[in-house]
């Protein structure tokens, strides 16, 4: 009887343990949103991939990097059918999250592949980190267009 006790309390333990990591891991994720939702729009400066920008209404900035099988199987794509879908009011710019590391800091990328999507101003609207699919980057920029 002790044994199962045991072994149940022990259960209880693991479980709560991994409850508090998924909740605090949660937290932080939405806290680094946060602050890059919040992030002063990036200044051109002498930084050539945002000179580099077109003025189109809605800009995202793809962060990946040379090695990231998701980036480019994936991400690529998806970004390339949101382009064929929106044409020239969506203009995708690619950083390198391993080199342009004053943009990385700006948006807080966790992980690559990332993206932002920017308004014409450069106001952060939405932040995905990891790979975010077509429907979704397409909701994001038609909430861009419409405000």
């Amino acid at each position: 009887m002790t044994d199962i006790v045991l072994r149940l309390g022990v259960l209880i333990l693991i479980c709560a343990v991994g409850w508090l990591l998924v909740w605090g891991g949660r937290r932080f994720i939405e806290g680094q949103r946060y602050k890059a939702l919040q992030a002063a729009p990036p200044h051109t400066g002498n930084n050539s991939i945002l000179e580099s920008m077109e003025h189109a209404p809605v800009r995202i900035l793809v962060f990946s990097s040379p090695d990231c099988r998701q980036c480019h199987q994936l991400q690529a794509p998806a970004l390339e059918r949101l382009q064929h879908m929106r044409g020239e009011s969506v203009s995708v710019v690619e950083v390198d999250a391993t080199t342009e590391t004053s943009l990385v800091q700006t948006y807080h990328v966790l992980t690559v592949p990332s993206t932002v999507i920017l308004d014409q101003s450069g106001k952060a609207h939405a932040v995905n980190y990891g790979f975010a699919p077509t429907p979704r980057l397409l909701q994001q920029v038609e909430e861009v267009l419409a405000g």
